[in-house]
């Protein structure tokens, strides 16, 4: 895709840092599996918000998540042997967990208790999640992405249902990751990080997809990341080696960036604050939580991230 003329740019600012009394500088199993080995303190993922305004999110490599409270303190929620990924608050006052070991998992944000969801298809583990979101029916849509990539490009995306039925949608997606639905629930986007593209997925009335397409392309080592949406149906889409956020609006053309003013591994978004007119950024890179003012409110999804 053509990012000419250059979109405007947009600041960020620091919302939050992760204090250096919970950072781990140790090795952990998912730094052997996805650093090289290297010492990585923190990988921040999944913000979510939840009705009150506190911001979730979690610890990738040390299977920690984190509240961090409208006044900024950083209280750890759960703690357990797990890599949580993505997150999405549930109306019934869950919070959702896509678990690259454990598949997907339910958090009691009051008592830190952690239950399964669903671990496996047909008693076969799922090869890795890593985000999810929840439709306006209860539906729950999850990406399957674990080490797929241009080389094994066997991802998967599902939607669990309400009545505990499983759709695999697709199974050919080279590292699906962050995903997001338009307004009318009728089409799903997905990020395929290591394709550097966003896929286009149109859901039917009987419940399958068809006339899967590329709807944006990128560049760089890594690709897109998390993503959310608009009330005008523009997408935001996080960038995981790029230092930034790409807007593209319902046609898939370039209107914005958001550039990150901490590192380059910009690993999820989603909206907040008063007006819900917030955008809020993981720099997984540094640990810390990015913000920006965006001029139209997020999405309104009860069931998803944001107020």
């Amino acid at each position: 895709m053509s990012w000419y003329p250059v979109p405007r740019s947009v600041a960020t600012e620091i919302h939050t840092a992760m204090p250096d009394s919970v950072r781990r500088r140790e090795v952990s199993e998912w730094s052997k599996g996805n650093k090289g080995g290297a010492v990585v303190d923190s990988f921040l993922e999944g913000p979510c918000f939840d009705p009150d305004g506190n911001l979730y999110v979690v610890d990738i490599p040390h299977g920690r998540i984190f509240r961090i409270t409208p006044e900024l303190e950083w209280q750890r929620v759960a703690e357990y042997d797990g890599e949580p990924n993505g997150l999405a608050w549930h109306p019934d006052g869950r919070i959702l967990i896509a678990d690259y070991k454990n598949g997907i998992l339910a958090l009691d944000p009051s008592s830190g208790e952690i239950a399964p969801v669903i671990t496996r298809r047909n008693s076969e583990r799922f090869k890795g999640p890593n985000d999810l979101i929840v439709a306006a029916n209860g539906d729950i849509y999850f990406t399957d992405q674990g080490q797929t990539g241009l080389h094994d490009p066997s991802g998967r995306v599902y939607r669990l249902r309400t009545d505990g039925r499983l759709d695999c949608l697709l199974a050919n997606g080279p590292s699906p990751n962050g995903l997001v639905l338009n307004a009318e629930e009728n089409v799903l986007f997905v990020a395929m990080t290591r394709d550097n593209s966003v896929w286009r997925l149109p859901l039917l009335a009987d419940g399958s997809t068809s006339k899967v397409g590329r709807f944006a392309q990128f560049y760089g080592v890594s690709g897109p990341d998390g993503m959310t949406m608009d009330r005008d149906g523009n997408l935001f889409v996080a960038h995981a080696s790029l230092g930034c956020v790409f807007v593209l609006n319902p046609h898939g053309e370039g209107i914005a960036k958001i550039e990150s003013c901490g590192g380059r591994t910009i690993t999820n978004v989603t909206f907040g604050g008063a007006d819900n007119s917030t955008l809020f950024m993981t720099d997984s890179s540094g640990g810390n939580v990015l913000r920006a003012a965006w001029h139209v409110r997020g999405a309104a999804r009860p069931m998803r991230s944001g107020r």
